[in-house]
């Protein structure tokens, strides 16, 4: 069972008749506004994505309205995403008897409102960390550099280069150099 959230709700449209690359143009850019803001954006937007994604948008709000009794005004896109559905291959006929493939995409959009003048509960802190994957490599490199910081302070830190990605010298490139031109020509 998924476990709701009180400051949260959540409209899904599935299998919608379009490219998940299409929809994603223009989620991306409705994502983080308010929803008074977001409808301005999508109605002057010239993409056909804007139309379903408006109505989803609509929806979201109108279930934020009726279920948990949210002011519109207040509430911003906090999640918006687009997964791949499935794709229905055609084959359209064409002259001397051939065939070419047609695939139709559809995708499946997820909007999730959040009420900004709500405060967050211990069960919302818990649901929004649950899920967030995290690399132990990157988190054990800003451990170390937040305490070399308290250390030394930031006057020796490198901004430019991480320790990673220093330049290299020259040397390596020389030798690879020298062994082509020395390479002897032979099958």
């Amino acid at each position: 069972m998924k476990r709701s959230s009180s400051t949260q709700v959540q409209a899904l449209a599935q299998r919608i008749c379009m490219s998940a690359h299409k929809a994603r143009r223009v989620i991306d850019q409705i994502r983080g506004h308010s929803y008074e803001k977001t409808l301005m954006l999508l109605e002057l937007m010239p993409y056909r994505a804007f139309y379903p994604i408006f109505k989803l948008v609509y929806s979201a709000a109108a279930n934020a309205s009726h279920n948990k009794s949210f002011n519109e005004a207040d509430s911003v896109i906090s999640k918006a995403e687009v997964n791949g559905g499935t794709i229905v291959k055609k084959l359209k006929p064409r002259a001397r008897g051939r065939s070419y493939p047609i695939e139709r995409p559809a995708c499946h959009i997820i909007i999730v409102l959040k009420d900004s003048s709500k405060k967050k509960t211990d069960q919302d802190i818990f649901l929004e960390t649950k899920n967030v994957w995290r690399d132990p490599i990157i988190e054990r490199y800003i451990e170390k550099e937040r305490e070399r910081e308290k250390k030394d302070g930031s006057k020796n830190k490198s901004t430019r280069f991480p320790p990673w990605r220093k330049p290299k010298s020259s040397f390596p490139l020389v030798r690879t150099t020298k062994k082509l031109l020395h390479r002897s020509p032979g099958r």
